[in-house]
């Protein structure tokens, strides 16, 4: 039997549609008492109630009972602000903001900006589309979210048409993520300009992925974004990733970029990855850094090429003349993995790091800088662990290093007061004589510790057994792939001993026997730590009853602690020969 609807809920679907075809009733629905005008807001679709609230926010109502205060309606008329948030939740349910958004009808409007301009960049790239992008029509599936109706096509208005979504909710975007299909002259340019000056008030970040940018358009957008006035953005994070510039005038297209980067008074992220950026691109990016009065705290120019990019810049004298070098003074995060860097450009860089006081994540990872690179930055990480905020991340992943440079590192990083409390070494080899430095270093305070792929063997796994010997502070820890055997577990077995914050290990194709099993399974049940999360797979086991219902007693919040081997890896052995 199909339940009635209510009086209220017909009430409701009433004002609704009385709200979308026109303002007559909106008097009527500001005099209602507090709790019915409450129960109605719960009924109203995302068109509806933005009318209502925009309307109440102009004082239409002509009542004086009211006040309105980041997204939320005091008195007599009711909490917008939960309703928002309830309309976000249902329609992107998957979605987790890091922090919770106090203005959630911003937000709601800006990830259905964010919808709309996604799936225009879908239909621009199909071979029958013809016209402009502004033109696209909104798919039914996203205008019923927000309450369209078709009694609505008789209006003035072109609620389907993309730019009607721009114009009226453009103004809520705080970020913007453009696809390549957004970025043709053709056909969007002049309508993602519009867009761009409508929002160069308010707008924070801005991202470009997978796009291909001529000159034109990088100083349509620039210009865009910067004020008549002053040439003042107020971009704070900028984002070009996997992307190119069109190179029939690359030296245009780095005036543009740099004088962009020169007028942020307010960017605080900037982000040039995979862009092939060359030795001269990179060069100028740093010089207009050095210029620059923005407080930047990331710089990210990961998966470029531009090794040689400090070799002008004189090591014998002063660097730089950073008495303006405010973006630098105050940067946090570095990073410059995959640049096809060499030892010469680790040794400018060492000269380069002393004047960024404030760095505390450097990843320069997927460079061939070899041992003598490493050396000639050691002086650096000496210093930088006297200063007020020391080196906390430091990634050395895949740099073609040496047993005997790395122990020179870690021999040092064992002595600093401060050392990182997070390194990365993992993917060089290093071999077995590495581990008399790495037990070492493990009675530091590290917490995060990578160390796969370095060729320990089992020989550099017992050695760790006997170096390691005092509680440690590891919270996560990597030594996969090192081929340690039955060593690996011994290892595993004193490390939960000794670590009583561990919480993840990845101990993945370390060739362990299926015995292992049994050594780690009585080491976890006499272990009083918060161990979450133990990686095994890529171990060859061919697990007994018996061994499933060991492991069964070993878990967290209700998830199996131990990731076992599935059969369908155990037909593809690992094989980290070269």
């Amino acid at each position: 039997m199909v339940k009635a609807p209510s009086l209220i809920s017909l009430a409701a679907l009433a004002v609704k549609r009385e709200l979308l075809l026109g303002d007559d009733v909106i008097p009527y629905v500001c005099e209602l008492p507090a709790d019915l005008f409450d129960i109605l807001l719960t009924y109203l679709p995302p068109l509806a109630l933005q009318k209502l609230q925009t309307k109440m926010d102009g004082d239409d109502c002509g009542s004086p009972d009211y006040c309105f205060e980041n997204g939320r309606k005091h008195g007599r008329y009711g909490n917008f602000n939960t309703v928002w948030k309830k309309l976000f939740k249902t329609r992107w349910s998957g979605v987790t903001d890091q922090i919770e958004p106090v203005d959630w009808q911003q937000r709601y409007w800006e990830a259905h900006v964010q919808g709309c301009l996604d799936e225009a960049a879908e239909l621009v790239v199909l071979p029958s589309f013809r016209g402009l992008i502004s033109d696209i029509n909104i798919s039914d599936t996203i205008l019923n979210y927000i309450g369209y109706e078709q009694q609505m096509n008789h209006l003035a208005c072109d609620y389907s048409k993309l730019s009607y979504h721009c114009q009226q909710f453009g103004h809520y975007a705080r970020c913007l993520r453009l696809q390549n299909a957004l970025c043709v002259e053709e056909t969007c340019v002049q309508a993602l300009c519009k867009l761009l000056i409508q929002n160069s008030e308010t707008l924070a970040s801005l991202e470009f992925l997978h796009c291909k940018l001529s000159p034109s358009f990088v100083e349509g957008i620039c210009r865009s974004l910067c004020s008549k006035r002053k040439r003042i953005h107020k971009i704070e994070n900028l984002s070009i990733d996997i992307s190119s510039f069109i190179e029939n005038c690359p030296s245009s297209v780095v005036v543009e970029l740099v004088s962009f980067l020169s007028s942020g008074r307010s960017l605080c992220s900037l982000k040039l990855r995979h862009c092939h950026l060359d030795r001269d691109f990179g060069r100028m990016v740093f010089s207009s850094l050095l210029e620059a009065s923005s407080s930047l705290s990331i710089l990210d120019l990961s998966g470029n090429s531009i090794g040689g990019w400090l070799s002008k810049y004189d090591r014998s004298g002063p660097l730089f003349s950073l008495g303006a070098g405010k973006s630098l003074q105050s940067l946090r995060l570095l990073n410059l993995r995959g640049n096809n860097l060499c030892k010469a450009d680790a040794r400018d860089l060492g000269s380069a790091l002393v004047h960024i006081p404030n760095l505390e994540i450097l990843d320069i990872s997927d460079n061939t800088i070899e041992d003598d690179g490493i050396r000639s930055l050691i002086p650096y990480f000496v210093q930088a662990s006297e200063r007020c905020n020391p080196l906390v991340e430091l990634y050395l992943e895949n740099c073609e290093l040496s047993g005997r440079g790395v122990s020179q590192l870690l021999d040092t990083l064992s002595t600093l007061r401060r050392p990182p409390t997070s390194l990365s070494i993992a993917d060089n080899n290093l071999g077995s004589h590495i581990a008399a430095s790495l037990g070492k270093f493990f009675g530091t305070s590290v917490q995060v510790l990578n160390i796969g792929a370095i060729g320990l063997g089992s020989s550099g796994f017992r050695v760790l057994q006997d170096g390691v010997t005092k509680e440690l502070k590891l919270v996560n820890i990597n030594i996969s792939k090192n081929r340690g055997g039955v060593e690996t577990a011994k290892f595993l077995s004193k490390l939960m001993s000794l670590a009583p914050d561990l919480v993840e290990v990845n101990a993945g194709y370390n060739l362990m026997p299926l015995e292992s099993l049994t050594i780690i399974c009585s080491a976890l049940k006499v272990a009083k730590g918060h161990l979450q999360r133990l990686d095994l797979t890529g171990n060859n086991w061919e697990l007994q009853p018996s061994h499933v219902s060991m492991l069964s007693e070993f878990r967290h919040n209700g998830l199996p602690i131990l990731i076992l081997p599935t059969l369908q890896a155990l037909d593809v052995p690992y094989d980290d020969e070269p």
